[in-house]
């Protein structure tokens, strides 16, 4: 797995109206090509009378699969800009489908790659662009006694966490970086003088809205 991604977070809807022909962009992640497919069609039977359904998609981590249509529009003129502007905000795991309702005006080749550009960049914003950070998650159980100077210190180093755990002893659940996981647990265990329980568990990707979060 790699570190860091940039997705989007949630599937977002987003409208343009360009020399009265409406062009509605919609976003999602995907997780794999069949996702991808399986919400161009929905997309597709909700907007049944629309003009045009036009889409693209890349899928992995490395890209592997880039995908575009342009759904009757002049070739080069919808599917190719909309990949274009996922694959200029490096977003991976991503569909866009720009739906578009004829107005009546004829806007040309320029104008089409234009107002395809517009409706997937809006479609994206309503989608909401985030980073996928790799972290792993990293338990730690110590007595009370403990507890105020790990939490001070964790806090100062900005290490992401999640909901403690209080029985006879605390479980402070860490998640920092999967980069980082090796020497934040010497970390603790040399912060505990090696009085803390410490668990390494899986790797799991988190939302950032800035790539710098740590």
């Amino acid at each position: 797995m790699i570190p860091t991604y940039r997705t989007v977070q949630t599937a977002g809807t987003a409208e343009v109206v360009i020399k009265k022909s409406r062009f509605i962009g919609h976003c999602r992640p995907v997780q794999d090509e069949g996702e991808a497919l399986r919400f161009i069609e929905s997309i597709r039977k909700e907007h049944w009378s629309a003009t045009h359904n036009c889409f693209a998609y890349v899928i992995g981590m490395r890209d592997e699969i880039q995908k575009q249509s342009d759904d009757g529009e002049p070739s080069g003129t919808a599917g190719k800009p909309i990949l274009e502007v996922i694959k200029h905000q490096g977003l991976k795991n991503t569909v866009v489908v720009v739906t578009r309702y004829f107005g009546g005006i004829m806007l040309g080749a320029g104008g089409l790659i234009r107002a395809y550009t517009d409706g997937a960049v809006i479609g994206i914003e309503a989608a909401k662009p985030v980073w996928m950070k790799l972290h792993r998650e990293v338990r730690v159980r110590v007595e009370y006694t403990w507890l105020g100077k790990v939490e001070n210190e964790l806090r100062g180093r900005g290490t992401l966490l999640g909901p403690t755990e209080y029985t006879d002893q605390v479980t402070v659940v860490c998640f920092p970086l999967e980069p980082e996981a090796d020497a934040f647990i010497a970390w603790m265990t040399d912060l505990t003088q090696g009085q803390a329980a410490i668990e390494a568990g899986d790797s799991r990707y988190i939302p950032h809205q800035d790539e710098q979060l740590s």
